[in-house]
């Protein structure tokens, strides 16, 4: 089975992928996401008759099942009855409800939409649940134990892989977003559950945890922004990507809109703008696209359309070109789909090997000293490896490794990562000379388009920062001369570095 969904229901998007699904003969599940409330008699974008109307049309396009997608738990109990119920009268296929826990109601959501005749409704196990997770799946099995929708499930075989689950999290635990309880916040600022903690790591990385109350605040005024969006991936990631740029400047949404100063956009906002990720209902507002494209037209009809057939075998060759290694099939479709992340991770597995197969402890934590762990790298090999110690720091920033493997002392020598290099502090842009281009934010320098003395038109391509998956690209805002470019790829930067000064 085949989920299939866009991010701003927009039916050309998803007609492609239906189509092909239903060329194979698997089953197609068409998703409607939802956002908005349809008890909110103000709210008029996304009412019922909304997704009755898009609901119809999938159906009609061949759909098998149709998904309710709602993605940051925003279909209230009494909102989920209401809308199952009309399309189980409108529509004549399964309906699968999908939501997350955010705001702690959502089981509730999950017992009305039963009522209401849902085919199929997503849990999580308990150890795994609730927060930005799906509701309690044990609990949800329970709360209809002896009722015409009870589902059957042994209480001790759901309870036996929550225990289980619930020490795996444990290893996990510095990657939780430390939310502590459930929160009603949810529906002012519409963040889906899988976003939250990826928004929040983000902000994290960037030095912005302490704002994060202020970033979700914003994330609001973004989604107004736009003209009220359905916020799932990637149309979700344009507007956390904004709100953290806008924090990290002390900007608000309507300094978007103020033509005196120019400001970098980040590559997902100018994506979503341009059309690339498709149309949202009525189109964006014109005032915000025009600002944020700098004058280019934006993308007319579907975005894939445009894009030139995949050329395996040219791309295998590339991917040969790049790597030294003759790719599989799978090496091919995954460069395709994400060309940047494959070459990190073929980098990756280049210097450390396959490091998959080591215990998740060991990953993430390393080891104590003293301690042994045994690690099989195939079939009837196993390294045992014994930490030893690390030694003094060398002038170059490397430490000597001492260990044992399979009984026979080694040592190597690492860079050590946290020690401080020893560079002189970057020089400041001063924000009131626009001939100086300082960092919107913080991150690495992935590229330099220009060199000093190149002369630059208004709106080419300076260079490119990327901060935690978000690229930000800065472009010149008048005709000028490069005076001195002082960063190269690779550089780590902070907000407000000097990076360019133009020169008349």
């Amino acid at each position: 089975m085949f989920r299939i969904f866009d991010s701003l229901n927009w039916v050309p998007n998803m007609r492609v992928a239906m189509d092909a699904v239903l060329g194979t003969g698997a089953l197609c599940e068409a998703a409607i996401c939802y956002t908005g409330d349809i008890l909110d008699q103000g709210r008029k974008k996304y009412d019922l008759k909304y997704y009755v109307e898009l609901a119809k049309e999938l159906e009609k396009m061949g759909a098998h099942i149709l998904a309710i997608k709602d993605m940051a738990g925003l279909c209230k109990p009494y909102a989920a009855e209401k809308l199952v119920r009309t399309l189980k009268q409108e529509i004549g296929i399964p309906i699968h409800f999908h939501t997350h826990d955010t705001s702690g109601a959502q089981t509730a959501a999950v017992l009305k939409a039963a009522e209401a005749g849902v085919d199929i409704a997503d849990g999580a196990m308990a150890s795994l649940s609730g927060l930005t997770s799906q509701p309690n799946l044990n609990s949800i099995v329970e709360a209809l134990r002896f009722t015409p929708r009870d589902p059957g499930l042994e209480y001790e075989n759901l309870q036996a892989m929550a225990r289980y689950w619930e020490a795996v999290r444990e290893y996990y635990r510095p990657f939780e977003t430390g939310m502590m309880a459930s929160t009603a916040d949810v529906y002012y600022n519409e963040i889906p559950g899988g976003q939250y903690t990826n928004l929040f790591a983000q902000a994290r990385a960037v030095g912005l945890a302490s704002r994060w109350p202020e970033i979700t605040r914003v994330y609001a005024d973004v989604n107004r922004l736009f003209g009220d969006i359905v916020k799932v991936t990637p149309s979700s990631k344009a507007v956390g990507d904004l709100a953290l740029f806008l924090v990290t400047n002390n900007l608000s949404a309507d300094d978007v809109l103020d033509t005196r100063r120019d400001l970098a956009f980040p590559e997902s906002v100018v994506d979503l703008m341009s059309g690339r990720m498709g149309q949202p209902p009525g189109g964006f507002p014109k005032p915000v696209q025009e600002r944020i494209l700098r004058g280019k037209q934006p993308l007319d009809g579907r975005p894939g359309a445009s894009l030139p057939p995949a050329d395996f075998e040219k791309t295998a060759a590339e991917i040969e070109e790049k790597t030294g290694h003759k790719p599989s099939r799978r090496d091919v479709l995954s460069y395709l789909l994400y060309p940047k992340v494959f070459l990190e991770f073929f980098a990756h597995q280049e210097t450390y090997s396959d490091t998959s197969i080591l215990p998740t402890t060991l990953f993430f934590y390393g080891q104590e000293p003293g301690q042994e762990v045994s690690v099989d790298i195939e079939q009837g090999k196993t390294l045992i490896i014994k930490f030893l110690t690390v030694g003094d720091p060398h002038p170059d920033g490397r430490r000597t490794v001492f260990f044992e493997l399979n009984g026979q002392p080694r040592n190597i020598n690492v860079r050590d990562l946290l020690l401080e290099p020893d560079e002189k502090t970057r020089v400041k842009a001063d924000r009131s000379d626009p001939l100086q281009v300082g960092a919107p934010m913080p991150g690495l320098v992935v590229t330099v388009g220009v060199r000093q003395g190149d002369t630059v038109a208004a709106g080419q391509k300076l260079l490119t920062l990327e901060a935690m998956k978000m690229e930000t690209t800065l472009y010149a805002d008048r005709d000028a001369k490069v005076a001195q470019v002082l960063v190269r790829p690779g550089v780590q930067v902070e907000t407000g570095d000097l990076l360019v000064k133009l020169a008349e």
